[in-house]
């Protein structure tokens, strides 16, 4: 049984912003590390290492979609416990907003085969939308588990977890395939060990790239206006808001005239 920890580098906590005069935003880290892994998803490494540990999983794949720079958070992955890393990075999928990067994400667990668990933290520190999971569980099919602070049970086909609710926890088993997303409360990651990390830098991460169409999701054509840098969902809709405020501020006088009031 295999499982994936999807994950993503984010721009270090400490990190100080500055955006220059032509709108360009860069940063620097004082401890001259600008990019991390996402803090939130350091529980669920850990959550995929115990899954091998305890519960009888044979493979650990770490999995991000990013540019090159991202291989650096896989290595960390792999210091951490994981058993493999994969990166899926292309030109084709820069730009995404979170429904293009659930589709590139739940294409790349297809492709890694026999998968059974894919595990996500709450919410990238950047991005901050914690809409992923669930948009990866609804393009696979697969059940969705959010805000899961304990792992109770899995064997026979099916996973007993515990959901953190916002009034107390809840008892869930589903079957498997499941998507998961964790909480902080779910474990306390582990510190890479000094073995790992000398594993990780020496370890060569395979970078797949994006067949055109877009790994049959769609037709190449609806591909790059749904996956592409340039349109996604978010975007069309924030275009078109501007569009139509625009005709409306054109067909509304900005003051009435007194031509058009009438006594009473």
């Amino acid at each position: 049984m295999k499982v994936v920890v999807c994950i993503k580098q984010t721009p270090s906590t400490t990190a100080v912003l500055v955006v220059d005069g032509s709108g360009n935003v860069s940063w620097d880290d004082p401890g001259g590390k600008p990019n991390v892994l996402n803090p939130w998803d350091e529980y669920t490494v850990e959550e995929g290492v115990r899954l091998k540990e305890n519960h009888g999983a044979t493979d650990v794949i770490a999995l991000t979609v990013g540019p090159e720079e991202s291989q650096d958070a896989l290595k960390t992955c792999l210091a951490m416990g994981c058993t493999e890393a994969v990166l899926v990075s292309d030109p084709a999928l820069q730009g995404l907003d979170s429904l293009g990067t659930a589709r590139a994400l739940a294409a790349a667990i297809e492709k890694a085969g026999e998968v059974q668990v894919a595990i996500f933290g709450r919410q990238a520190i950047d991005g901050d939308t914690g809409q992923t999971p669930v948009q990866v569980a609804r393009k696979l099919g697969w059940t969705p588990l959010t805000f899961v602070s304990a792992i109770k049970e899995m064997g026979d086909g099916q996973i007993t977890v515990e959901r953190l609710l916002d009034d107390g926890k809840e008892t869930v088993t589903a079957s498997l395939p499941v998507v998961i997303s964790t909480v902080k409360e779910i474990n306390e990651p582990r510190y890479p060990s000094l073995m790992g990390i000398r594993k990780a830098n020496r370890a060569t991460i395979p970078a797949w790239s994006a067949p055109r169409p877009i790994w049959g999701w769609m037709a190449a054509p609806a591909a790059a206006r749904w996956i592409g840098p340039r349109s996604t969902p978010s975007r069309r809709a924030r275009a078109a808001w501007k569009s139509l405020r625009q005709i409306r501020s054109k067909r509304r006088p900005r003051s009435w005239p007194t031509s058009c009031l009438r006594r009473r």
